[in-house]
């Protein structure tokens, strides 16, 4: 731990930039209500980003100036919330773990707004959707930069949920339709089941830390008094002990897992993958920086920055490892059949992000977010590149209407092999290859994690799957005859504000995976620099001796795999592109499961949203709401007093005189003997 970390009070202003854009533009879309000119929209986001960008890039200058072991640097702003020795600070850390984090926000997130301006410069919706979008969008990256610097829990979590809330607005960015209205809901719905456990884990977190003396929510704080709860044990409620067989758990094994809830959530993974499919609703540069650069990162970043928590739990740290595994595996198998372009890419998303929590459940800290880096590189290229296609063809999406684009589009068909290089891992060229080596390597090694050799078995066999998927989703697009309606394929344009991220990102995919390669095929002494640089913000680890011609073999193996992959793939919708109709149709069953995701959508439609739907209309509403409040409570009450007024008072009112004072003398009367008496 850093005692004295160095004092940087631009880092404030690394998400301050975006965020002002962001209020500006809300001030003018819901107060001024007037148009702002497209160059001043485009000036004020974009330039915000690349600001956030340039500043970053500035502090990790002065980041790597400090010696290894104090490379901390800490802006803070004020106390945000104080009572009795409790404070929380509005408070921003540069470590190199954050370092990394923020420059691959804010410079792949630049890239995502410049490229933006060319794909959204045809939205002229009534709404001024042009610059509402770049409002959500600076928002977005505001959020995610809040996210990763904040010096606290509870900061963290501002930023967490603001990264959610964004997420609905930009999926569903286009609300006029139905579709993408729900699928927005259903974003913002099953990230906020994962919120609960974060939201439990942060509790019980504080009560732990409170429990010794440390009344605080800082990394730093919590890092230094974990040592003195990290053996301490948790009583169940009956009814959870029942269900897991145990009535004591230790505490940083519940902690740990309330935690992985909520990066399950965020970051896509089995049981709460199913939004991010749907996430395919917004228009494609949202899908870049969703499933890029921010929002399915953070949960990798979360479980990377409890580091020290899941060192001191093998079997929250077992399950993270298991959970990634299975659904990397899941989800690869359900791209070999999708359709929709942007689909097949999704699902290649959920599977990604499953080995990023294989390295992590590993304790391969390091690797886990060094893959985390190139897929931001190589995964946003392909979302671009499927964007300029997508408009190449007036919006369409599907893989079964494309085909023989390579002559059209030969630039597109150029940087969508990097990405498809970049993604397959092939060796030496591509920023995957390394990334992955580092987690399969690390795997392997994981003599804690029960059943490891399986999970490499699984990773390797997942390799083979996402490099026939990959080139499957190639093939189709660029190779082979034209199969759409010919009026899809006309008007085909790249100008250079779409291309120039494009060639960007392709060089990064190229080149990207050169930041930390192993020894084993770079033979430098000490050549793995980025698991050097960020040595210092993870937990020690005893190194592993492991003969360097043993590892080479070992990825070259995997590339082996991956090697027939692109071989089926080739001559599948290459060779014989007759023959996937015809496995399609003798698979019967299997191909089904596979093109309606194994049904598990309907699944939880069935066992839960149409009974909680039941539940809300028919008792909470029918029952609740109309029957008892508005029935007995509002409608009752005055049906009540219309009913007395009809029935008893009307008939004291005869209309005559003398009755009337005979009433007000016997009332006087009354009261002047109670009175009196």
């Amino acid at each position: 731990m850093v005692n004295d970390p160095q004092v940087f009070e631009l880092l404030r202003w690394i998400p301050a930039l975006p965020l002002l854009a962001a209020l500006l533009h809300g001030v003018g879309l819901a107060l001024v209500r007037r148009p702002v000119p497209r160059g001043a929209t485009i000036l004020l986001s974009c330039g915000s980003v690349l600001a956030s960008f340039l500043l970053s890039f500035w502090a990790l200058v002065d980041l790597i100036s400090l010696p290894p072991a104090g490379r901390v640097l800490i802006d803070g702003v004020y106390t945000w919330i104080g009572a009795g020795s409790f404070s929380a600070e509005v408070s921003f850390v540069l470590d190199p773990l954050s370092a990394v984090m923020c420059l691959m926000v804010s410079g792949v997130g630049a890239l995502i707004h410049v490229y933006s301006v060319g794909y959204m410069d045809d939205d002229e919706r009534d709404d001024k959707g042009f610059q509402r979008f770049f409002c959500y969008l600076n928002l977005f990256t505001a959020s995610m930069l809040i996210l990763v610097l904040a010096d606290n829990l509870l900061l963290m979590f501002l930023g967490w949920e603001g990264v959610g809330l964004c997420s609905y607005l930009l999926i569903g960015f286009w609300y006029g339709d139905r579709f993408y209205a729900y699928c927005g809901s259903k974003a913002f719905i099953v990230n906020r089941i994962g919120d609960v456990g974060v939201l439990v884990g942060l509790c019980l977190l504080f009560w732990a830390v409170a429990d010794i003396g440390i009344s605080s929510v800082a990394f730093r704080d919590i890092e230094f008094a974990f040592t003195r709860i990290s053996d301490q044990t948790f009583v169940l409620p009956d009814w959870l002990a029942s269900l897991t067989g145990a009535t004591e758990w230790q505490l940083a094994t519940v902690i740990g897992l309330c935690f992985f809830l909520g990066a399950v959530g965020k970051s896509a993974q089995l049981p709460l993958y199913v939004w991010l499919p749907d996430a395919m609703a917004g228009p494609t540069p949202v899908s870049a920086l969703i499933h890029a650069a921010t929002m399915v990162t953070a949960g990798v970043y979360l479980v990377c920055r409890m580091a020290f928590l899941y060192e001191a739990s093998p079997v929250a740290s077992s399950v993270i490892a298991w959970t990634g595994g299975a659904t990397a595996l899941f989800a690869a198998t359900i791209a070999l059949v999708q359709t929709d372009i942007k689909k097949v890419l999704a699902y290649s998303t959920v599977s990604q992000l499953g080995y990023m929590f294989l390295a992590a459940g590993c304790g391969a800290w390091s690797a886990a977010m060094f893959h985390v880096v190139t897929h931001a590189f190589f995964k946003a290229l392909l979302f671009l590149g499927a964007g300029v296609v997508i408009l190449a063809l007036h919006h369409e999406q599907d893989l079964r209407k494309m085909g023989g684009l390579r002559s059209r589009l030969p630039r597109v068909w150029g940087v969508m092999l990097a990405g498809v290089i970049g993604i397959v891992a092939v060796p030496y060229i591509s920023a995957g290859f390394f990334s992955k080596d580092e987690i399969l390597l690390s795997v392997w090694l994981a003599d804690g994690v029960p059943g490891h050799q399986a999970l490499y078995a699984i990773g390797v066999f997942t390799g083979g799957l996402t490099a026939f998927y990959m080139f499957r989703m190639f093939f189709l697009v660029f190779e082979g005859s034209e199969r759409g309606p010919a009026e899809t394929h006309s008007g085909v344009e790249q100008t250079a504000v779409l291309m120039v991220p494009l060639w960007i990102l392709a060089a990064l995919s190229i080149f990207g995976g050169y930041l930390g390669p192993s020894e084993a095929f770079i033979p430098l002494e000490d050549a793995n620099s980025f698991a050097n640089f960020l040595k210092p913000a993870f937990p020690p680890r005893i190194p592993h001796e492991f003969p360097h011609r043993t590892e080479f073999w070992m990825g070259m193996g995997a590339f082996g795999v991956a090697g027939i992959g692109i071989l089926l793939a080739a001559w599948f919708y290459l060779r014989r592109p007759d023959l996937p109709e015809r496995i399609a149709a003798s698979s019967g069953f299997l191909h089904r499961a596979l093109l309606n995701q194994y049904w598990v959508d309907d699944a939880y439609d069935a066992a839960l949203v149409r009974p909680l739907v039941a539940l809300s209309d028919e008792v909470l509403h029918q029952g609740i709401d109309v029957g008892v409040i508005d029935g007995a409570g509002v409608n009752g009450v005055a049906y009540g007093v219309r009913s007395f007024a009809n029935d008893v008072l009307r008939y004291l009112q005869t209309g005559l005189v003398q009755g009337y004072l005979a009433v007000v003398v016997i009332g006087a009367c009354v009261l002047v003997g109670w009175l009196s008496w």
